[in-house]
């Protein structure tokens, strides 16, 4: 009987690219960059540049494009912008190239490079991203972003949604690593409470600590874009 293979992997450093070869990847970093990745296209960005430091980010810039990002969980000096999806609105992007640098996020994305292809997902767009990994008819790795080369919890529980999306609209049997599993079993858990398990995780309590509470809420949503943002060559456009 044909099956969808997925593998979940905990966080940035404890992927290599080899295990991305013939595979879909999917990026989660839901505090905050790949929250900030759908509602930046939906909003009407040209594509999003995701850049590893932010001297490559510099360097990539060309006239009209917007510097985007943080470090520390704050904007970057000189940026034009910082990692907070409320930032990213119509007025501000639409129509625009965005080099987008963050600690954990773009660094995912880089790392899963070697796959056949590369979708960003967050709570904002999970069902959407499930459903396009479908399409594609590969088996998937979940790359969870992390924070600080650690795992994440809000990266675990959007891994578990994605997972229930995937059983959901997948034809064939979906089959999962115990770490997928564990995230899916947190997810269903969890399902009720996706905000407070978030606000209540190391990220989440340093954004509180730092004002950021806005953040924490509007990429706590579940499912409101179809939007999949996927890589094309060194750029992340609206569904390919």
């Amino acid at each position: 009987m044909p099956t969808m293979q997925v593998q979940v992997i905990s966080s940035v450093n404890e992927a290599s690219s080899a295990r991305f070869h013939h595979k879909t990847a999917v990026i989660i970093d839901v505090l905050r960059a790949t929250s900030t990745i759908v509602t930046a296209l939906a909003a009407g960005a040209s594509c999003i540049i995701p850049a590893e430091t932010v001297m490559e980010a510099r360097a990539l810039q060309r006239p009209g494009d917007l510097l985007g990002g943080e470090r520390f969980c704050r904007k970057i000096v000189g940026f034009d912008l910082g990692n907070s999806p409320e930032e990213y609105t119509e007025r501000s992007v639409a129509g625009k190239r965005i080099i987008l640098t963050t600690t954990n996020g773009t660094r995912a994305i880089h790392k899963s490079m070697r796959a056949d292809h590369v979708l960003t997902a967050s709570l904002l767009n999970a069902g959407a991203c499930a459903r396009a990994a479908v399409e594609l008819r590969r088996d998937v790795v979940i790359l969870c972003a992390g924070s600080h080369d650690e795992f994440a919890i809000e990266d675990g529980l959007c891994a578990g949604l994605v997972l229930d999306r995937l059983q959901a609209h997948c034809p064939v049997s979906v089959e999962m690593d115990d770490f997928g599993a564990a995230m899916l079993a947190l997810y269903r858990n969890q399902s009720d409470a996706v905000k407070e398990t978030i606000l209540n995780g190391m990220t989440g309590k340093k954004l509180l600590k730092l004002g950021m509470k806005k953040d924490i809420e509007a990429c706590s949503a579940i499912d409101i874009y179809q939007d999949v943002p996927r890589l094309n060559g060194d750029q992340l456009t609206r569904n390919g």
